[in-house]
């Protein structure tokens, strides 16, 4: 393989992004408000033609064949179909993965030589690059996912490259607190001390196999890619078979910066497949050294028990959930909860499936509210926050999955409990074909764990009526430990109450949310701030980001010898 002259060295794609940098590692250690990829679609941020020089871009791909030079193509798949009815027919090249593998290995010495800082320049020009394609990378996301235009332009772009971003950070800090060389000198007494030149390489852990999910498929893939391609490792990004676009369209990307800076592009390469047989073994194979994986519990469970030779992290289902004990906004928070269920038809990780209500009713800024009443009144916000068509399209965005789909349908037949609020198709101005579903809310007890207690993933949600707060609390605190949850609420008026949830959070190993009124979610989670995740529940072994995410990706491997005193 001939390799491109290097456009700029990686050194000096350091420093050239340096300054940005220095500004990623201060935010992981302030964790306040920060983003240097602005999540709005402004002609003055990204140029006046990036809209239509997107879209066009896009359009272009339809129909066509994805070519990416990978080695041992071996015939070509185009499974995708879109949720809002759009023909894609985008025909992809499915590689041999002892091809993929051997390329993989075979480019990564030339990464390791490049040191910590020839690889975060590298990195960080690729972020870059993705950036000025946001707006490609946001038709292909919404086509394929599912997911409104802004939450596709915002997660599928700015908000990914933030997650990348923030990984990169985490990995030159821990990198960079190793010296690539010291002096060593032991005092001997009277005798000439004992000196030793000693030098430290960091060195990846192997190749890296990033799975990906079909409904977030650059948010949920660019914090493991960035986090293990920094630290050293080949990547080999197996997307989810209904979400491929993105994801090729990111290797594309980044095999062409590679090709930039005289790299082997292989170093970054697209798996294609549409049998999980297929994925089970490039994911088992000796070579692979770290699989990052987002989805269900249970392939995730099979590569935790069945992938020993690879270090797993691995985001699940789990049961999100809100404590509802008193609020002094009332109309706020049943405001806040609609926008939190309704949000691309709870095809989230993060969004709320069970709200536990208790009994004997809240008390509320006005009056008391019965347990029936909260009900209903959760169940009017959502039908006014819905009931324009424009607003409701933009935010419910279609329905990704025929399960999920399924699922609605069954919520809606009461086979998991009283409805209170069905779940409705609506029909999309722009995509008559798109499947638009309204949330469904259900009614039950807390001894109806069949129903609430298994991730009902999509618009599906419950009022579980229980005994009181105290027994809201300990059932939170059980449902975490034992299904795990990635996102917990509370809204209260007491600081005992706050206080006992806190406490219960910390023991659960949940992040919480309180008495969350304004413009921001339980469900959102911003980069450089939020932790994604604590990595200490069953919904998820890892963080994005923190530094366990990235420490254990690479190994120090030390040589020395001894010099003259």
């Amino acid at each position: 393989m001939t390799l491109a002259e290097p456009v700029a060295s990686p050194s000096s794609l350091f420093q050239r992004h340096q300054a940005l940098l220095e500004q990623a590692v201060a935010a992981i250690a302030s964790r306040g408000y920060w983003s240097p990829f602005s999540e709005m679609p402004s002609p003055k941020v990204y140029g006046e033609t990036a809209a239509d020089d997107g879209k066009r871009a896009f359009d272009a791909l339809l129909g066509q064949r994805f070519e990416l030079n990978q080695p041992g193509e071996m015939g070509e798949l185009a499974p995708e179909t879109s949720p809002y009815g759009v023909a894609l027919g985008v025909r992809y090249p499915v590689c041999e993965s002892e091809a993929l593998i051997a390329a993989a290995q075979a480019a990564m010495p030339a990464w390791t030589a490049l040191g910590a800082a020839g690889r975060t320049g590298v990195c960080l020009e690729m972020l870059h690059r993705l950036n000025r394609h946001s707006f490609e990378l946001a038709h292909a996301v919404m086509m394929t996912t599912g997911q409104g235009w802004m939450m596709a332009f915002q997660a599928g772009g700015p908000h990914a490259q933030d997650r990348g971003l923030e990984a990169v950070a985490y990995a030159w800090r821990e990198q960079s607190a190793v010296p690539e060389s010291a002096i060593w000198e032991k005092p001997q007494g009277k005798n000439p001390p004992l000196r030793m030149q000693k030098h430290f390489q960091i060195v990846g852990r192997g190749v890296a196999l990033v799975v990906g999910c079909g409904t977030f498929p650059t948010w949920n893939t660019y914090p493991g890619l960035f986090a293990a391609l920094a630290t050293g490792n080949p990547v080999i990004v197996k997307p989810h078979s209904n979400a491929i676009l993105p994801a090729a369209l990111t290797v594309r990307i980044l095999r062409s910066v590679l090709v930039e800076q005289g790299l082997d592009p292989n170093l970054v390469t697209l798996c294609v497949t549409a049998q999980r047989s297929a994925t089970q073994a490039l994911a088992t194979h000796p070579a692979v050294a770290s699989v990052d994986f987002t989805g269900s519990n249970t392939f995730g469970q099979w590569l935790i028990a069945h992938c020993r030779q690879a270090q797993v992290y691995a985001e699940l289902a789990g049961i999100n959930h809100v404590v509802i004990d008193s609020t002094d906004a009332y109309k706020a928070m049943l405001n806040n909860l609609a926008f939190t269920l309704s949000l691309y038809s709870g095809q989230m990780c993060t969004t709320t499936q069970a709200l536990f209500v208790p009994a004997g009713g809240i008390a509320t800024d006005q009056g008391h509210k019965s347990y029936d009443e909260v009900c209903a009144d959760l169940a009017a916000a959502v039908s006014r926050f819905l009931s324009k068509p424009e607003v409701a399209c933009a935010v419910l965005g279609a329905v990704q999955s025929d399960d999920t789909y399924a699922r609605i349908q069954e919520a809606n037949a009461g086979r998991w409990g009283r409805v209170v609020l069905a779940s409705n198709a609506l029909s999309h101005p722009e995509f008559p074909q798109a499947r638009v579903q309204t949330p469904a809310l259900l009614a039950c007890d807390a001894a109806d764990e069949a129903a609430y207690m298994e991730e009902r993933f999509g618009p599906v949600a419950f009022v579980v009526r229980v005994a009181d707060t105290a027994a809201a609390i300990a059932l939170s605190e059980r449902l975490t430990r034992t299904h795990g949850a990635l996102t917990a609420g509370l809204y209260s008026t007491s600081e005992a109450v706050i206080d006992q949830m806190t406490q219960a959070t910390w023991r659960g190993k949940v992040a919480l949310s309180i008495n969350l009124t304004g413009g921001v979610f339980v469900n959102q989670s911003a980069a450089f701030s939020d932790y994604h995740g604590t990595g200490g529940n069953p919904a998820a072994n890892a963080s994005y980001a923190d530094s366990a995410f990235v420490a254990n990706r690479f190994r120090v491997v030390q040589r020395r010898y001894h010099i003259a005193s």
